[in-house]
């Protein structure tokens, strides 16, 4: 992907995000999420169903590389399986980590594969994907707690 291509990518979803505005529904698990060293703060609501991620939802008040990646996460992310949601996480992670990862489960997401050269940005753009690690870690423990 040539940079103006990510540029035009980001820039969409920084200016249009998807699903931004949270919901009044006691169904849905909800993390916050923020950066001490900015103004980026995001509040992340999922609901779960079957093994399912079926919504995402955020607010908050955030630079252009944090809102972009949560709306790019969410688009990524709704109607992946937990374990799906797991996988793509895990690459994420490992790309901005500038670590070997599998482009090919990345999806759009894979316009911040040059983050790794930017340290200062890579907690921009991990932020909501810390969010939902916690909201699928409490997930994983509520099964665990149910056998």
């Amino acid at each position: 992907m040539d940079a103006n291509q990510r540029r035009e990518i980001i820039l969409k979803h920084y200016q249009n995000p998807v699903h931004r505005g949270l919901v009044s529904d006691e169904t849905y698990r909800k993390a916050d999420t923020s950066n001490e060293s900015c103004i980026d703060e995001v509040h992340l609501m999922a609901k779960l169903e079957n093994g399912r991620i079926v919504d995402l939802r955020f607010d908050g008040e955030a630079c252009a590389m944090c809102t972009s990646s949560t709306s790019l996460m969410i688009q990524t992310l709704i109607g992946k399986t937990l374990e799906e949601a797991e996988v793509i996480l895990q690459q994420f992670e490992a790309m901005i980590e500038g670590e070997e990862y599998d482009a090919n489960v990345l999806e759009d997401t894979i316009v911040y594969d040059d983050i790794a050269k930017q340290p200062n940005r890579k907690k921009c753009v991990l932020l909501p994907w810390w969010g939902l690690e916690k909201i699928l870690n409490e997930e994983k423990e509520g099964k665990q707690n149910e056998r």
